[in-house]
């Protein structure tokens, strides 16, 4: 063997050795992980608790880890907006630890096809979508975090209600985020705030309308049933999308969380039965 080519047969050693380094830093665990902080705009629960995730490859490759994710919902024919917010919310997330390559796929969707082109090119919302794209992806999550909000709200208040036989529905609003006990339940409220640029400290109102405002003494009855009405139909689309993906998906249950951050029991919602007729493995 001539000097030239045991350098190269050496260099091919350290190339191997370095990916698979590169590669050993980054595990199926960890991306997994980073998906957790990816939230269905519309349920409020991460991707990974609801079952949305239904593969993680992570490869050694010569420029780097290559992520591979592939992406399913409860029907073919969810959102295409919240579709595409929860596959490029994914490839963000996963591109942050690091790794030289990401690829998301979205799987048996009406519009697979063109989220999966325009996630690879990079194109962007606007840019996948042209001119059905209607709003901005910042104006999308912008709705979609008041409405988590002011679901959150409800239950830290319906919460304090429940614990409180003496408070009654109209005087929340002078409830200040000091009043509320230590909790998972409170602790989503203030992540939802922080999010929203709203205040945190004690001394702030909890109920409050989308702005950060506290609502006038004879307007928070009803401002607590809007909220509860929210709360309600986010906690019920919830539990609906998460049957309609085991019946989708055989197995796919074994994947969806007990039970989400700050939802109700299972129990405390009665839907109408359903039959789908699409099953994929």
């Amino acid at each position: 063997m001539t000097l030239t080519q045991h350098d190269a047969a050496a260099f091919q050693d350290l190339l191997a050795a370095s990916t698979e380094a590169v590669a050993a830093t980054v595990r199926e665990a960890d991306v997994r992980r980073a998906l957790d902080a990816v939230l269905d705009p519309e349920l409020d629960e991460p991707i990974t608790g609801l079952g949305f995730v239904r593969s993680i490859d992570v490869t050694a490759a010569a420029d780097g880890t290559l992520v591979t994710v592939h992406l399913r919902l409860p029907t073919s024919f969810c959102s295409p907006n919240f579709a595409y917010l929860m596959a490029s919310d994914s490839k963000d997330a996963i591109s942050a630890l690091g790794v030289g390559k990401v690829v998301v796929e979205l799987d048996d969707h009406h519009d697979s096809a063109l989220i999966n082109a325009g996630l690879a090119a990079d194109a962007g919302y606007k840019g996948t979508f042209g001119n059905e794209a209607e709003d901005s992806l910042d104006e999308l999550r912008l709705t979609f975090r008041r409405k988590a909000h002011t679901a959150a709200m409800e239950r830290c208040l319906t919460e304090l209600l429940r614990a409180d036989p003496a408070l009654t529905e109209a005087n929340v609003g002078t409830v200040r985020l000091g009043d509320l006990p230590a909790g998972r339940t409170k602790d989503a409220l203030v992540r939802r705030r922080v999010a929203l640029g709203l205040p945190t400290e004690p001394a702030a109102v909890v109920l409050v309308d989308q702005d950060g405002r506290p609502y006038p003494a004879e307007h928070v009855p009803m401002a607590l049933r809007r909220a509860r009405s929210t709360r309600i139909s986010i906690d019920g689309n919830a539990h609906f999308c998460r049957g309609l993906l085991r019946t989708r998906y055989a197995g796919s249950g074994a994947d969806q969380a007990d039970r989400p951050e700050g939802a109700e029991p299972a129990d405390h919602h009665h839907l109408l039965p359903f039959t789908l007729k699409e099953e994929h493995p």
